[in-house]
């Protein structure tokens, strides 16, 4: 089931194997991997949106060695305590569908029989997340206007990804759930300390959103041991990190062989206020 609306109308999007379809005689094709592209040309911010090539490479690299899979395993774990059969989810910023596909995954397997879609605003990531699982309806989108009806979910997830609380809070039923994951003070200090000079921690964040109660907090933190150069190099040009460095601090990085890093994780559980 297609909980996508048109881009041009705003009607309802119907599906079939090679595209997908509105009343008004819109039609978006499907890509080979199967995603669907409802990002209008006029709502590109550049040529090419969202993580490119190298950084959805270098963040599949990196995850498949299972170092963030005690996160997956909590967010599947809180995911199924909060979510009932025939639900609607949405993962807003779904990158490469780590985390997308392994909800969809857990949940059906323990028979929860979940709508589970993703949107990313990257082609490249959604290609990948596509590819892995076909369950997964998956549509280039922005974050910030996402192609779905008005309190249609019954809960989203916004994993790392770019918040734009009004638009989850539009989507969300009055009652829905929101599982918001955010990386703490201390996730990838020592990565900062072995590439800059004066490397700072992370900014810790106000957890009261407008719109949303607070009902659950979970933490995450522990350290991982990357014993070759090419994961090192993974982990940090999966970060934003990578295209702010100049290439002095990049060869500080370049030089290392091994590196103990600590990654340390916040997830958070709202429900909607809005009644």
């Amino acid at each position: 089931m297609s909980i996508f609306l048109c881009p041009c109308c705003g009607r309802p999007l119907q599906q079939d194997p090679a595209k997908y379809y509105c009343p008004k005689g819109h039609v978006f094709d499907r890509s080979k991997s199967g995603y669907v592209n409802l990002l209008l040309p006029n709502s590109k911010h550049s040529k090419l949106p969202g993580d490119n090539k190298l950084m959805v490479a270098a963040r599949r690299n990196f995850l498949s060695k299972g170092y963030y899979q005690p996160l997956a395993e909590l967010i599947c774990k809180i995911a199924e305590q909060y979510f009932q059969n025939s639900d609607i989810l949405l993962d807003v910023g779904c990158g490469e569908g780590y985390y997308t596909n392994q909800i969809q995954r857990h949940l059906n397997h323990n028979q929860t029989q979940v709508s589970l879609s993703g949107i990313d605003i990257s082609k490249f990531a959604l290609d990948k997340a596509a590819k892995q699982n076909k369950a997964i309806n998956y549509a280039v989108a922005s974050a910030f206007h996402l192609p779905v009806d008005d309190h249609s979910c019954n809960g989203v997830f916004n994993l790392f990804a770019p918040y734009c609380g009004e638009e989850l809070l539009r989507v969300l039923r009055p009652d829905g759930y929101m599982i918001l994951a955010v990386p703490g003070k201390e996730h990838l200090w020592e990565l900062k300390q072995a590439v800059y000079q004066q490397p700072y921690k992370n900014e810790v964040k106000d957890t009261i959103l407008q719109g949303f109660h607070l009902i659950e907090q979970q933490h995450l933190c522990y350290p991982i041991h990357l014993e070759e150069p090419e994961l090192i190099d993974s982990l940090f040009k999966m970060t934003p990190y990578y295209y702010k460095t100049s290439i002095e601090d990049y060869q500080r990085l370049a030089s290392l062989k091994e590196l103990t890093v600590t990654v340390e994780f916040h997830l958070f559980v709202y429900q909607s206020n809005l009644k």
